[in-house]
């Protein structure tokens, strides 16, 4: 019985660690944010993965507005996925620059390729001192990743934390609804598809 107590305490104790780690590594993300500091707030972050998180979300939204009349085809899904992908990455890429990415975080703008602003949840609202309410937002997605809510619902966005390496990093921001349908309406429609 003794040897099962000092395993569940280890065990306790390891899980605190565990997302007490994640939950610091936020703080940090988050005074980052708040100070506008885009040097600190690239060095928290996973760029590769959150450039394939927003090119992911962009995409799925263009192929929803592509194919909203009708059944988008196996072969034009496919074809519309690549297009949509390299448009989409390029975008991206525009958008995670130290400036920009600071603008999303702090401020909750993306600037939509020069021709509006998209908003989302400010990072720098999240009060990471309320350890209860941090845990709340928490949702572990994969072992070694956590998805944080922005706002107090699933559509107000969220970020994404990866640990790798030595600590934890800033590997997606799950955008509104709203957000994402601006992101998608900036790419280009192929307008040689057949109806």
């Amino acid at each position: 019985m003794r040897w099962f107590l000092g395993a569940l305490f280890a065990l306790l104790v390891a899980i605190g660690i565990y997302v007490g780690s994640a939950v610091i590594s936020l703080n940090g993300l988050v005074q980052a944010a708040r100070a506008g500091n885009g040097a600190e707030i690239l060095a928290r972050t996973d760029l590769p993965r959150l450039r394939r998180s927003l090119v992911d979300q962009i995409v799925s939204a263009y192929l929803r507005r592509i194919g909203q009349d009708r059944p988008v085809r196996p072969l034009e899904r496919m074809i519309a996925n690549t297009y949509g992908s390299s448009i989409a990455d390029a975008l991206v890429g525009k958008m995670l620059t130290a400036e920009k990415l600071t603008d999303m975080l702090k401020d909750g703008a993306l600037t939509v390729d020069g021709s509006g602003t998209a908003n989302m949840q400010r990072l720098g609202e999240v009060d990471t001192s309320k350890i209860f309410e941090i845990m709340g937002r928490l949702s572990l997605v994969k072992p070694v990743e956590f998805l944080i809510r922005l706002g107090d619902s699933e559509s107000s966005g969220g970020v994404s934390l990866h640990f790798e390496g030595n600590g934890w990093k800033l590997s997606g921001v799950q955008l509104p609804a709203t957000a994402v349908q601006a992101l998608a309406q900036s790419l280009p429609e192929n307008k040689g598809r057949k109806s």
